[in-house]
């Protein structure tokens, strides 16, 4: 074990083509109406937004080519009072992924102002949820989940994504719940004292040694291993794979104490 788009025929495509990669767009048609004394979109705008919105989340690195993109657009704070304005620029203000904004700043109006809408984006792809209510500590086998549609946006896990069988419930689950990374329990992989092989990686080389792990090799966290000469070396162990390690921040491994030269890398394995 080692440780380590809207349809192109709609009017306001192009104005989501203009935002699409963080560009500001501008509302030509009046932006919005005046209610209850306070600003609000338009339906013109609002179907901007949305377009817009969803043709980034369209684009957006990870999201399987079969899954449906699904948009909500959120409300102003009802408390807010924003002078009338004639033309509007929006822009998304953050990655069209789950609970997101679009800033909105009035650029021809008697008073300047700008506030951001609140968007949730959903990224509804196959995934696993559970077939039954499990409680906590339930080890996953055969039986306890079923295929269903699951949010990717929110963490769910796609049925490509990761083999939960034989993993461990750390938080209970209720039938028909998307199943999330984040309900698996850590994996440990080696215990503290035991023997691990360190492997350190360059351009054009590999050079393993052995070494003592100084703590429990757990998933997604840090260990400290002692060489043989006594030296301390600090990274992560590699999930996924029996013999492959998980680069670190920066260094991109495993980090030896004094640091080691950028171009290493340094991993373990037990």
């Amino acid at each position: 074990m080692r440780a380590c788009r809207q349809p192109a025929s709609s009017p306001f495509a192009a104005v989501a083509r203009r935002l699409r990669g963080g560009i500001a767009a501008t509302v030509l048609a009046p932006a919005a109406v005046l209610a209850s004394g306070g600003w609000v979109p338009d339906a013109g705008l609002a179907q901007a937004i949305h377009a817009q919105v969803h043709e980034a989340a369209q684009a957006e690195p990870g999201r399987p080519p079969t899954a449906r993109v699904a948009v909500e657009l959120g409300r102003l704070d009802p408390r807010l009072r924003l002078a009338p304005c004639e033309r509007v620029e929006h822009r998304l203000a953050g990655r069209a992924w789950g609970a997101t904004r679009v800033a909105l700043r009035c650029v021809q109006g008697p008073t300047r102002w700008q506030v951001h809408l609140p968007v949730t984006v959903q990224v509804l792809a196959p995934g696993w949820v559970a077939a039954a209510d499990l409680p906590a500590g339930t080890v996953i086998g055969t039986g306890h989940l079923r295929h269903g549609e699951v949010d990717l946006a929110s963490g769910a896990i796609g049925t490509g994504d990761v083999a939960a069988a034989g993993r461990t419930l750390a938080r209970p689950l209720a039938t028909g719940e998307p199943l999330r990374a984040a309900d698996l329990r850590a994996r440990q992989w080696f215990a503290a004292g035991e023997p691990v092989q360190l492997v350190a990686v360059g351009r054009g080389y590999s050079v393993s040694g052995q070494g003592q792990a100084l703590g429990p090799g757990v998933e997604g966290q840090r260990v400290r291993v002692r060489t043989d000469s006594g030296r301390i070396v600090t990274g992560w162990r590699c999930e996924g794979r029996a013999s492959a390690a998980r680069p670190g921040p920066r260094s991109g491994g495993w980090r030896q104490n004094p640091p080691a030269p950028p171009s290493s890398r340094r991993r373990a394995h037990r």
